[in-house]
């Protein structure tokens, strides 16, 4: 199982859905996300490898999301 800002991320999801497990991201920031980072929505988590799941950190960390957002709320 990845882990992406302090959130296990189901690895048998598509990484467009599974990244929506993250408060503070939906299907539209999610698929941004992916976007920014090259890699097709349609790839499972599990398929991705080591630096791809780094750059999907890199890319999620350039948003407020969990627990930084839950706190402005």
């Amino acid at each position: 199982m990845a882990r992406i800002a302090g959130i296990n991320i189901p690895d048998h999801k598509h990484a467009v859905i599974a990244l929506t497990s993250i408060y503070g991201v939906g299907k539209t920031r999610s698929k941004a996300i992916l976007a920014a980072a090259g890699i097709a929505e349609d790839v499972k988590i599990s398929e991705l490898s080591e630096g791809q799941i780094d750059t999907l950190r890199d890319e999620v960390a350039k948003f407020v999301v969990e627990g930084d957002l839950r706190r402005e709320i």
